[in-house]
């Protein structure tokens, strides 16, 4: 990323940019990832847990995906919301707002003893998580300037991916130890202790008045749920069934009365118009399909390999391992190759290599080596995902002011969660006789969906991609 001022750099440097030798904004960014790596882990953590949890609490493959999605659903769902939070009573107060809400919700979560109180936990994860991640971006965007802002985003989008993959490695070791309740219980002492060092490093500026939009968070989230429940009802009724083709349009209903009410607001929760813009719609949709994708290889991954080939838990984690690893490398690349040769190349062969990974997943087997045939496909497909990840970001927040960056860090994650969300939805669909019967052809049957998904995502990304490299000025951030 090029960096350049308007008038005298020197002024421009002091008035953007915090004094280099104040080591307290790289303290802030260690802490505030630590806690977007809490909320990115409760992704996939659950994963590797869901087959004790269903032997303990006597889930379905229904109730099963609603614990991972009722998380993302509301964490995607009502981020809008908390990035306008953000902007209107200040970051640093809604950041720890949510934090305090993610750590009360993860102990109820563990506490659980049936199937409500467990989704009800993971709606109250869902909803913290939605007020700190947005004000935590927001925090990271309006700190760090020029080359710093990229390489902090870089960080930003490397514990996206990493966060994921460990997360199913983290669910297999406290699985197979002290239980799955522990999957949620970790959270706590971590979120207390963010809640007692957070405040001496987080700056406190003077928010921005603004209305909030609740007519709008209550449509976008409906909408999603709606979307979601009805992909869900089709893995157990069929796409021709009522039960899930009356909430599928009923998505579409509420996504277009989103759209009239946000047209119609003096104050609306999302600016329709950003979507104008290449860089912010390029941005969502690889953020989107990226998300899909990687959270659908967790999960698909981690039912296959208890459900068909009799692994542990903590032998399940273990072979996500090397995929935190490339997922991690994959974003450190990207960030370096926006720069070098902008988001449109970096975009495309990021996609295509999770295209070329997901294609040996297609010819899973019941025999086999599973380090031979699954493995190498998952670490591949991974590393072209974490490129795509650190693209995304950097994409979608070009050419956003200050004032504005809580609500565009809302519309990066929104998409973000939302990807997970529908990703998990769609494969627990396709892989339904998997689930249900051990099948390993559901399983070959959804992977080759992500690997058309993302073939489809290249495709999409070539035309969709501004070209050019990211840039930014002295004043408000213009990458």
């Amino acid at each position: 990323m090029t960096h350049s001022a308007a008038g005298a750099p020197h002024t421009a440097a002091r008035d953007h940019r915090p004094p280099p030798a104040d080591p307290r904004r790289w303290a802030a960014l260690g802490l505030i990832c630590l806690a977007q790596f809490m909320l990115i882990l409760d992704v996939t953590v659950v994963n590797v847990a869901l087959p004790d949890m269903a032997t303990d609490l006597d889930l379905g493959r229904e109730t099963l995906t609603w614990v991972v999605t009722a998380y993302t659903l509301c964490f995607g769902g009502l981020m809008l919301l908390g990035g306008r939070l953000a902007d209107a009573l200040g970051a640093r107060r809604t950041l720890l707002a949510g934090l305090a809400l993610f750590t009360a919700a993860s102990l109820v979560t563990g506490l659980a003893e049936n199937a409500p109180t467990l989704l009800g936990g993971r709606i109250g994860q869902g909803a913290g998580a939605a007020l700190l991640s947005p004000a935590a971006l927001s925090i990271v965007t309006t700190t760090f300037h020029g080359t710093e802002r990229n390489k902090a985003l870089g960080v930003w989008a490397a514990i996206g991916g990493t966060g994921s993959a460990a997360g199913v490695l983290l669910g297999g070791v406290l699985t197979d130890g002290p239980g799955w309740e522990w999957v949620f219980y970790i959270n706590v002492p971590v979120g207390l202790l963010l809640l007692v060092a957070l405040p001496a490093f987080l700056p406190a500026r003077v928010p921005q008045p603004a209305r909030l939009d609740v007519p709008g968070a209550l449509l976008v989230t409906v909408g999603t749920a709606a979307l979601i429940y009805g992909l869900v009802e089709a893995g157990d009724t069929g796409w021709a069934d009522a039960s899930a083709l009356l909430p599928l349009a009923g998505a579409v209903l509420a996504y277009g009365a989103f759209a009239a009410v946000e047209r119609a607001s003096r104050a609306p929760l999302m600016d329709l118009r950003m979507f104008t813009r290449r860089p912010v719609l390029a941005g969502a949709f690889l953020m989107l399909i990226a998300t899909a994708l990687l959270i659908a290889f967790f999960f698909l991954g981690s039912v296959y390999l208890q459900h068909v080939r009799d692994f542990s838990p903590l032998r399940t984690g273990l072979v996500f391992l090397p995929v935190a690893v490339a997922t991690g490398i994959g974003a450190h690349l990207g960030s370096r190759l926006v720069g070098r040769i902008g988001s449109r190349p970096t975009a495309v062969a990021g996609m295509a290599v999770a295209a070329a990974g997901s294609v040996p997943l297609t010819r899973l087997s019941e025999s086999g080596s599973v380090y031979a045939g699954l493995l190498p496909g998952f670490v591949i497909a991974s590393l072209g995902v974490g490129a795509v990840f650190v693209t995304a970001t950097t994409t979608a927040l070009a050419m956003v002011e200050h004032r504005e960056a809580g609500l565009a860090s809302g519309v990066v994650n929104t998409f973000h969660e939302v990807g997970g969300s529908i990703g998990v939805a769609v494969v627990s669909t396709v892989a339904a006789s998997g689930f249900e019967r051990g099948s390993v052809g559901g399983f070959a049957d959804a992977f080759t969906v992500c690997v058309v998904a993302a073939a489809v995502g290249a495709v999409v990304a070539l035309g969709l991609v501004p070209r050019g490299k990211p840039q930014s000025t002295g004043g408000p951030h213009v990458h």
